[in-house]
């Protein structure tokens, strides 16, 4: 008699942590040159109207998505992680806790986000 394989949700987890790996990486030092460095220092100019449709077009809402969620993610895979690696017991809830987290704190933040923008 053969056993049924179990399905894992792993993959999921491990693509979000890797997406925000590489938005740590690449988008979110970007995002800290150019807001901190390049607007304040005028090497680039930006005024009102571009700066609103640049950030309410849809590459904006994904560029959003990426530098908030992603990293939210990541950090939250880790903080799963380097919990099981304490040997704290309970692991469902911590998933749960860890991931639930991190999808509430981009769903606030992309919901700030919306409202300012968009509205």
């Amino acid at each position: 008699m053969r056993k049924a394989v179990k399905r894992s949700d792993e993959p999921v987890w491990w693509a979000l942590f890797s997406g925000g790996g590489v938005c740590f990486a690449i988008l979110v030092p970007a995002a800290a040159f150019f807001l901190a460095l390049a607007l304040p220092l005028g090497w680039v100019s930006l005024d009102h109207e571009q700066a609103l449709a640049a950030f309410t077009s849809i590459f904006g809402v994904v560029f959003a998505g990426g530098v908030i969620a992603l990293p939210a993610f990541h950090a939250a895979h880790r903080i799963r992680h380097g919990l099981y690696d304490l040997k704290f017991g309970a692991r469902g809830l911590i998933k749960w806790l860890a991931y639930g987290l991190a999808t509430l704190a981009s769903i606030y933040a992309l919901g700030c986000w919306f409202v300012r923008f968009l509205l």
